[in-house]
């Protein structure tokens, strides 16, 4: 049976680098989204949930490897286990630490795009409008076009199985009306959710110091994901989707590798390292195991399977 022992963390070494890189991604802000919305409704007020302090954790910041005023500690490791039936905490390790979450995002996004289904303001067949902001972003991506349409079907196999940053902001302007308005409604549901140290601020996960979590409130939202929209969240245990006549590959190396593994996400970023939420069941047990700052993807896949088999 495998385990996982506590990792030696050079805390003082990250912290030194933090200023730097956090300069570097002053030009990395999300361009000012353009484009239509399916949802005619008012738009929420976004500055104060973007601005808003995050609760403080009095007497944790040394311990939990937390960077001052809010921010996150980069590339900085945390894992947590939690039993998915019951949200019992099996293992922890700076769970509550703030971090990166990359594509790790996008189950956010999703969640409110299936929220949207649920509620019959889109369908499955639902053309979304793609803007020159949505098809100019960064990969990954799947290259939908400027002037395009793309079913939100197609959305949900993109988000969930290639982590589409094109498609993440093209549902973020057709729900919202712009991605910052998005932002902030998934801000608003992770509160609800229970996730008290998350702050989003776009929907893919691209590099923004202001958009931060933890290891805990991501197991909260995989485990939100698998029970109110167990349906819908089949779309995660897909290996492969097509699109435009390309194949696109699941970024989730664990699907059909470990036994019981379907889902969830992977996210990557310079300045989260590599992340991975999976859920996995056996024999009748299902848990739910989120690694953050992963040094490489190996690395972060053998860390999540070692968990899985220590608590399955």
């Amino acid at each position: 049976m495998a385990t996982v022992g506590p990792r030696a963390g050079a805390r003082s070494r990250l912290i030194a680098v933090f200023a730097a890189l956090s300069l570097a991604l002053a030009a990395c802000q999300t361009a000012p989204p353009q484009g239509g919305s399916l949802d005619r409704g008012a738009v929420p007020a976004v500055a104060a949930v973007e601005t808003a302090p995050l609760p403080e954790m009095p007497g944790q910041v040394a311990e939990l490897g937390l960077a001052p005023s809010g921010q996150a500690t980069p590339r900085a490791y945390s894992a947590i286990v939690v039993d998915a039936a019951s949200g019992a905490v099996l293992h922890e390790e700076a769970a509550d630490g703030l971090r990166y979450p990359a594509s790790l995002t996008k189950m956010m996004t999703l969640y409110l795009l299936f929220d949207a289904l649920d509620g019959g303001r889109v369908s499955l067949d639902s053309a979304l409008q793609v803007s020159a902001n949505a098809a100019r972003q960064p990969p990954a991506k799947i290259g939908v076009k400027a002037g395009t349409t793309i079913s939100v079907r197609q959305a949900v196999q993109a988000l969930a199985v290639k982590s589409a940053n094109d498609v993440a902001v093209a549902v973020a302007e057709n729900l919202a009306g712009s991605e910052s308005a998005f932002a902030a409604q998934m801000t608003a549901k992770a509160r609800s959710l229970g996730m008290r140290r998350t702050r989003f601020v776009n929907a893919s996960g691209l590099p923004d110091p202001r958009q931060v979590t933890t290891a805990r409130d991501m197991a909260i939202l995989a485990r939100a994901l698998k029970s109110r929209h167990s349906t819908r969240a089949r779309a995660f245990t897909a290996r492969s989707f097509t699109y435009n006549g390309r194949t696109f590959e699941a970024t989730n190396n664990l699907l059909g590798r470990v036994a019981g593994v379907d889902g969830i996400k992977t996210g990557y970023i310079r300045l989260s390292g590599y992340n991975l939420a999976a859920s996995a069941g056996r024999g009748g047990k299902r848990v739910i195991a989120v690694v953050i700052g992963g040094e490489s993807e190996r690395a972060r896949d053998s860390e999540v399977t070692a968990l899985l088999e220590r608590y399955l």
